[in-house]
């Protein structure tokens, strides 16, 4: 089956799932440009694999998959561009960090602390669920199909993951 024959338009596909790709490129990536790079070589990638999608309503979780691999797959590469150039920069992060308010640092590190604290105390399948949602942006539907579960599963995790972190969280600003 060729891509004229199938019943997706990739424009179509392009306008509606544009934005979201971005997102989870540079909830990956962390830097404009790469994130729109990853979105571009997201989408030639998903024009070449047209013809293998069966299930329309699949699609939005489908490209986000790609879009993580692909993102991963850039920062892996830009690593090993950077490592050649981490002599030079060494010197620019000194003054960078020299510059930064050292409390604010101090408080958010300790609080970046905390909660992936908590996140790593959840068991592996809430933690595929709430990374899935958080870093990732798919919508319970998405996550449900990606992870083969029932939608209300997902909805429940979730709730239960929240009300946890939150409970953990309260619980280690008092302590």
């Amino acid at each position: 089956m060729g891509v004229e024959n199938t019943s997706v338009d990739m424009k179509e596909i392009c306008d509606l799932y544009n934005k979201r790709l971005f997102h989870v490129a540079y909830g990956i990536t962390r830097d404009y440009y790469l994130a729109q790079d990853v979105v571009q070589e997201t989408l030639i990638k998903a024009y070449l694999k047209i013809d293998t999608i069966q299930e329309k309503e699949k699609i939005g979780a489908w490209l986000s998959a790609i879009a993580t691999r692909t993102a991963i797959d850039f920062i892996r590469k830009e690593r090993k561009t950077n490592e050649n150039l981490e002599a030079y920069t060494d010197l620019d992060n000194a003054q960078v960090r020299m510059n930064q308010n050292v409390e604010e640092e101090v408080e958010i590190n300790l609080l970046n602390e905390k909660i992936n604290d908590c996140i790593n105390s959840l068991s592996t399948d809430q933690k595929k669920v709430f990374m899935l949602k958080i870093r990732h942006g798919l919508k319970e539907r998405e996550i449900a199909e990606l992870l083969e579960l029932n939608q209300n599963t997902v909805k429940t995790k979730l709730y239960r993951v929240r009300k946890y972190l939150k409970e953990m969280l309260l619980e280690k600003d008092l302590a």
